[in-house]
């Protein structure tokens, strides 16, 4: 190998060096970045209202910021439900609301009238189930949201008595204010222990999941 070759090989490794350390220093000075913003911001995550699911102490807190007539939502809960399933006790599951469509808050407040009867998470299950037909943004029918509830063993009348109660606006515009704080714009955006997710997407949800345990 002539000199003028182990010239050039040398710059190349030295070049690829540089970058590795440069993306590496990127990368954990980024790291360190996310994890004060995640301290500064921490009490923007979960509020006393929150629909919370597995233990609080567990080692990954998932925050989702969702909207029940969101098509995306729905598409993510069962992969949601599988996870807290696959790592059982290890996540704690945090719901927040972000009412991005027109019948998102009235969705949201038969959601928080079913908490009270302790139905939340099967009312949340059958309004994704059900979704398309509700909540079909060409012609939506938010009124047979009415006829899912018995599904779940919720007393309806108790239901149309709770969930027209003032703090329940109160709530979801807690979370709004909330979401913006956090700089969420879309639905479902996710938070794995005080961090966004980096990249969007079921493996990748996974995949930051796996790398908190």
């Amino acid at each position: 190998m002539n000199k003028q070759k182990i010239i050039v090989l040398a710059t190349s490794i030295v070049v690829i060096i540089a970058f590795v350390a440069a993306t590496f220093f990127y990368n954990s000075s980024q790291d360190k970045k996310d994890e004060l913003i995640a301290k500064e911001k921490e009490t923007l995550f979960v509020r006393a209202h929150s629909p919370q699911l597995g233990p609080k102490n567990a080692p990954v807190q998932l925050v989702e910021f969702m909207d029940p007539e969101c098509e995306s939502c729905r598409m993510f809960h069962p992969f949601v439900k599988n996870l807290m399933k696959k790592y059982e006790g290890k996540i704690h599951l945090v719901v927040r609301y972000v009412p991005f469509h027109g019948n998102s808050k009235f969705a949201i407040a038969i959601l928080e009238s079913a908490k009270k009867q302790g139905k939340f998470w099967e009312t949340l299950d059958i309004l994704f189930k059900n979704q398309p037909a509700w909540g079909n943004h060409h012609n939506p029918s938010p009124e047979l949201i009415w006829n899912y509830l018995p599904m779940v063993g919720l007393d309806v009348d108790q239901v149309k008595r709770d969930y027209q109660d003032p703090a329940i606006a109160k709530l979801i515009e807690q979370d709004f204010a909330d979401a913006r704080e956090l700089g969420v714009r879309a639905t479902p955006t996710f938070f794995i222990n005080g961090k966004p997710l980096r990249d969007f997407g079921y493996k990748q949800l996974e995949d930051q999941i796996k790398e908190n345990l």
